[in-house]
């Protein structure tokens, strides 16, 4: 059947150059094939890390590669993956209190597992391939602003080892007597530190992507697929066209994120596109800054919170600004516009590192560059993976809810093995909580609409 959508869900046009793809890179515009092949064994929808990640452990040692076709909207890499902060954290910790209650705490010790676990996993694949993207280890530092907050934090974290269910082997919780020296983080009230990791997130996918042409991928850039219809030639094949023409495949893969209602309506509650802001800021080249070894998250209170990822260069990546324009429901809930700058945001950053950080006074970093980015967020805050339901061939790998870098690679990984060999998502070991279902896709309840009620209603009133 033929989606119910408007042209208003696939990505816009032209979007605002991120501090990732200003520079132009080869593959950009890239075409494999002047024209589309007319079949395929497998057609990829979208080309940022969860597509190509699919697609790398589909043809990772595959003594029988099959034909495959990556379709993208636009240029190669240029939606979320090349628009975030390039930042491999895993976030379950702060969140395990939520998570707990939505899942239980069996399913929330195996979340904060399953992210931990993707520092090295991202760390080997980067080594392994001989991927230039500036990967680094490092610790992050959640630091907690508010004093409640913090209080709230450390006793959340006391509670949590001691009930041992959790692996905070290798979480640090620092008090307020020592945050602050610690963070260089301005009137810090509390920290919890973990390993992490950054990287240049579009040369990864870039990498990636070329490594994967010599393998036989089929890469077609500015080709958006338009639907997704039972193949009337082939039982049990799909037809997917597009206005380059028509392509049959055995299996449809969407990696489209934010915009994956567009092809499959069913997903149109379960996962909404968010507008993000990041942002570039530097110093003087002559002047030399303090150097950051971690990165960061600085957590204002329970709602408001920037993450920060210090370059080689001494420039910071820094995204966030909720405090600026989260009340205003259409300037980011269900926004596809990655054209535009979210105006209320545009000053957020200024003297950022002057006003936070201790040390950082006299430092002049001023922002270089501004930017959005379209991120999918989950209902539930739950990522969708696994066969679509009553669509036997097609599969999803979207709803990262803006941090799919401590998830996507294995996610991949998962999914790869459900296509190509007939893995059920059970023996894939990926988090209970990340199967795609009807029963998610039906669900009444909306954690996400409802952790943001409040916000919304707060701005009705004034």
């Amino acid at each position: 059947m033929m989606a119910n959508h408007n042209i208003a869900r696939l990505p816009v046009p032209n979007p605002v150059d991120s501090f990732w793809t200003a520079e132009p890179k080869k593959l950009d515009n890239h075409r494999s094939t002047e024209g589309l092949p007319s079949n395929a064994d497998i057609v990829i929808i979208g080309s940022g890390l969860s597509g190509v990640a699919t697609a790398y452990f589909l043809l990772k040692d595959n003594p029988n590669p099959p034909s495959i076709v990556l379709l993208e909207a636009r240029g190669i890499c240029s939606g979320a993956t090349g628009r975030n902060g390039g930042h491999v954290k895993p976030d379950t910790y702060s969140d395990i209190p939520k998570f707990a209650k939505l899942f239980g705490i069996e399913a929330a010790a195996e979340l904060a597992e399953f992210e931990a676990s993707h520092v090295y996993a991202v760390k080997d694949l980067v080594q392994k391939e001989r991927i230039d993207c500036d990967f680094h280890v490092t610790r992050a530092l959640d630091v907690y602003l508010e004093p409640d907050h913090a209080k709230s934090v450390e006793a959340t974290y006391n509670s949590v080892y001691k009930e041992g269910r959790v692996n905070l082997s290798d979480v640090t919780f620092t008090s307020e007597q020592d945050a602050e020296r610690i963070s260089g983080v301005k009137n810090a009230k509390a920290l919890v530190s973990y390993t992490a990791a950054h990287l240049w997130p579009l040369k990864l996918v870039h990498g990636l992507v070329e490594k994967l042409i010599g393998k036989g991928l089929n890469v077609q850039a500015h080709t958006p697929a338009d639907s997704v219809q039972e193949s009337q030639a082939k039982t049990g094949s799909w037809l997917i066209k597009t206005s380059r023409g028509d392509i049959e495949a055995k299996q449809v893969i969407h990696a489209t994120n934010a915009y994956v209602s567009y092809l499959l309506p069913e997903y149109r509650q379960s996962i909404t596109p968010v507008r993000g802001v990041c942002c570039h800021i530097q110093g003087p080249q002559k002047k030399k800054n303090p150097h950051l070894p971690n990165t960061y998250g600085i957590r204002f209170d329970e709602v408001n919170n920037d993450y920060l990822i210090p370059r080689p260069d001494g420039s910071i990546i820094v995204g966030g600004a909720r405090e600026a324009f989260w009340h205003k429901k259409n300037q980011y809930f269900d926004n596809i516009r990655d054209d535009e700058l979210v105006k209320e945001a545009s000053s957020y950053f200024d003297n950022y590192m002057q006003k936070y950080f201790r040390g950082w006074e006299d430092s002049d970093m001023k922002v270089q560059r501004i930017w959005t980015g379209i991120l999918g967020y989950s209902f539930d805050y739950m990522p969708h993976v696994g066969q679509v339901p009553d669509k036997p061939g097609q599969f999803i790998i979207a709803g990262f809810t803006g941090y799919g870098m401590p998830k996507i690679l294995l996610c991949g990984k998962g999914l790869a093995a459900m296509a190509r060999d007939g893995v059920s998502f059970e023996a894939t070991g990926l988090p209970k909580p990340f199967k795609t279902t009807v029963v998610r896709n039906r669900s009444q309840s909306n954690p996400l609409k409802e952790s943001l009620q409040t916000l919304w209603e707060e701005q009705a009133k004034l």
